[in-house]
């Protein structure tokens, strides 16, 4: 008999087939993808699995009851009538996170007021005493959805958002999210069969998710723990037997993985995390000026890079798309260059025509990842060399 279960996995607009393939290849069934989610059947080892594994969740949760709502006061009655002790002792504690998209029902913070309400009111009627809330630290954090008349209930497995990977203590005035770092990395084909450069590292997020990819190393195994480690159906000894497995299906990376920043601090801080992350071995930062280096490694190169843009650093947009162009175009031969802007105005300075542009968000900014072809000499030249094969 099958213990699977159904879960959410929550991610950035975008990333949903990033997410189902990697579901997929860890081993989920019934991988179904939604809009900034996707649902999928996993055991209890699988739901360790995939908050320790997935680089493009940023969260995982765990339906329990779904029911439609007419209005506040069926809220309250439904969510009381469902036994809270399943999931819920009177000792421990509970935070509810709640989104709507409804008509009815239009204030979060209201909802999540009215559910909480309810719990609390149920374990007093039924044990004379109830659970504290708890929005930092708590030992159960509730997920509650309603779109239209539909109201889902969640148990959140996460916790804090899975982009929280633990190993970034330092960071720059713009850093990357580690899971848009991971996606768009994945998005632009980084496997680790070739050296590696960011040229604007930054707090070195980039290198790091481009390390732990190439050496298929969990993206959370530097995290401090999850939200299920709470939970009291917990398996401790099934979830070191998750860690070890994973651990074990790391791979050795054979080239090299460089950053560039010409701030001294920014690449101070790209070493302490890349420090914290154990992956000294894998990465090397240096303080360098893109616009001053050439290609310094023999055969192919993959680049990907989140430059900085307007709205937090003041940078003259025409001069600085213009000059990666240009550093590209005189010193990056055998390159495919990657990166990501939200100055969408900005790319036409680049001076080069993108062979692939990929609508994604940066936070709340629609973006755009770009892909441009370096090719070693000219373009005609390498079109005549394969009509010559």
């Amino acid at each position: 008999m099958s213990n699977n279960f159904k879960m959410v996995a929550k991610t950035l607009f975008g990333f949903e087939e990033l997410l189902s393939k990697e579901l997929r290849n860890l081993g989920a069934s019934n991988v179904v993808e939604g809009v900034r989610n996707v649902s999928f059947e996993g055991d209890l080892g699988f739901m360790y699995k995939a908050n320790l594994c997935l680089r493009t969740a940023i969260k995982i949760i765990k339906p329990i009851h779904s029911f439609s709502v007419r209005d506040e006061h069926d809220l309250y009655k439904k969510i009381y009538a469902m036994d809270w002790t399943e999931y819920l002792s009177v000792s421990e504690t509970f935070a509810i996170d709640t989104t709507v998209n409804s008509e009815e029902f239009t204030h979060s913070l209201y909802v999540s007021q009215k559910s909480k309400d309810a719990i609390v009111d149920k374990f007093r009627d039924t044990d004379g005493t109830r659970p504290d809330v708890d929005i930092k630290d708590p030992d159960l954090r509730i997920n509650i959805h309603i779109h239209n008349n539909d109201c889902n209930i969640s148990l959140d497995s996460s916790g804090n958002s899975l982009h929280r990977r633990g190993y970034r203590t330092a960071t720059n005035i713009a850093p990357i999210n580690e899971v848009l770092a991971s996606g768009l990395l994945l998005m632009s084909g980084w496997d680790g069969q070739s050296d590696f450069l960011d040229p604007m590292c930054g707090s070195g997020t980039m290198l790091t998710e481009a390390a732990m990819i190439a050496c298929n190393i969990p993206a959370n195994i530097n995290r401090k723990g999850f939200a299920f480690e709470k939970w009291s159906d917990f398996d401790a000894e099934l979830f070191e037997k998750i860690i070890d497995s994973s651990l074990k299906k790391t791979r050795e990376f054979h080239h090299k993985i460089i950053g560039y920043d010409k701030a001294p601090s920014a690449v101070r801080k790209a070493l302490d995390n890349i420090e914290n992350a154990n992956l000294t071995d894998y990465i090397t930062v240096e303080r360098k000026d893109f616009f001053k280096t050439e290609k310094e490694t023999e055969g192919p190169l993959h680049m990907c890079f989140n430059p900085p843009y307007g709205e937090r650093l003041d940078i003259d947009m025409e001069n600085f798309y213009s000059a990666i162009g240009d550093t590209l175009k005189q010193g990056y031969p055998g390159t495919n260059a990657w990166f990501i802007t939200s100055n969408l105005p900005a790319l036409k300075f680049v001076g080069l025509r993108p062979s692939r542009k990929i609508k994604v968000f940066n936070s709340h900014l629609e973006s755009r990842l770009v892909k441009y072809e370096m090719y070693e000499g000219s373009k005609k030249a390498k079109y005549q060399n394969n009509d010559e094969k």
